[in-house]
């Protein structure tokens, strides 16, 4: 269940980044199909090619982008070398494969019809569990990408150690998420703020904010060491984008967010639901336990109404401003401008989102 409604939140590229970006990804994946450590057939060649078209492209490539605006911004440049814009679009390609990656064995664990308006790369004629070793291709191909183009620079090993740990974490919040909303075993005692939290952080937040800039500040020869408290800033934004992905699944409209939410039905663990039980009586708790993860729509109308009666439209209200107060004062305690920039330039695309 990795969202991947995050993308609005990151880069906004102007169209020369955009176009320079989706250059680099021909290049890219022609040197996947060329890649002398396998000898393809012309059928597994063609699967390969497929494949990668069908799962990495078709995304905004938000998080690949913010990689080249990011870098910029660090470099206090609005235009990179040839050589800088070939690099960072390279490391925001193997963000969006490690995306590609998580999503087709995300799908399958989900058991999920569509994906970015098609169906899921698993449900595709012929493909079925095929998935499970294409998740593994992928993933494979960002350490070919980052060995081909990276080693010899002297931050190769760092990003190597950069995109281990986020797949550890990422996986690591993923099994969180699988184990506590378990389909067989409903159980909303299990649901509370902690879970919910450390679940949105670890399987959303370090791969969808934290990573890209990791990337660019690797990019322009900082050591990560010294930017935990960045670490901190990104993880803890991730969280509250989350936190509005989960309130506009009700509360949204979904003419305008483009999707109708289904996280009521679905026994989402979502910032609403904790906040409900949070606050609730044990009257409005049995509407709860008795409500949540059904389908029908009348169960489902409960629910709502009952987060209407708790005024959680007003409690996140409150969040979002205590949450962007606090974002903002831990942004300007960054002693590197360029930094601060980075960083409120992510806040300010998410603030008061509506989709």
């Amino acid at each position: 269940m990795v969202t991947a409604g995050v993308a609005a939140a990151n880069g906004s590229g102007g169209a020369d980044t955009t176009a320079a970006f989706k250059e680099i990804y021909s290049k890219l994946k022609v040197e996947m199909l060329e890649d002398p450590a396998f000898e393809f057939t012309d059928e597994s060649l063609q699967w390969i090619d497929r494949m990668v078209d069908y799962n990495v492209l078709g995304g905004k490539c938000n998080r690949g982008i913010s990689v080249i605006d990011s870098y910029k911004i660090l470099k206090g440049v609005d235009v990179l070398s040839k050589e800088e814009t070939f690099l960072a679009c390279t490391l925001g390609w193997c963000i969006e494969w490690l995306q590609a990656y998580f999503l087709v064995l995300d799908d399958i664990m989900d058991s999920s019809q569509t994906r970015r308006g098609q169906p899921c790369w698993f449900r595709v004629p012929q493909v079925g569990l095929i998935a499970v070793n294409d998740g593994i291709i992928l993933r494979n191909h960002i350490s070919r990408i980052l060995q081909r183009h990276f080693k010899g620079k002297p931050y190769y090993v760092d990003l190597i150690d950069l995109f281990n740990e986020v797949e550890f974490k990422t996986a690591s919040g993923q099994l969180l998420d699988l184990i506590t909303t378990h389909e067989g075993e409903k159980d909303l005692s299990k649901y509370n703020l902690t879970i919910h939290r450390r679940i949105v952080q670890y399987k959303t937040a370090y791969y969808s904010f934290y990573l890209p800039v990791a990337c660019a500040l690797l990019l322009a020869g900082e050591n990560l060491d010294n930017f935990v408290d960045v670490k901190t800033i990104l993880v803890e934004m991730g969280t509250y984008f989350q936190v509005q992905d989960d309130y506009l699944d009700c509360f949204g409209d979904p003419e305008f967010i483009g999707k109708i939410g289904t996280d009521i039905e679905d026994y989402k663990c979502s910032w609403l639901v904790v906040q409900a039980l949070d606050r609730a009586d044990e009257d409005q708790k049995r509407i709860l336990f008795e409500n949540y993860g059904k389908s029908d729509p009348a169960c489902v109308a409960k629910v709502k109404d009952l987060y209407k009666e708790l005024n959680l439209e007003e409690v996140f209200h409150e969040y979002e401003r205590e949450s962007y107060t606090k974002l903002i004062a831990d942004i300007e305690a960054q002693p590197n401008k360029a930094v601060q920039t980075v960083l409120k330039s992510f806040l300010h695309k998410i603030y008061k989102r509506d989709k």
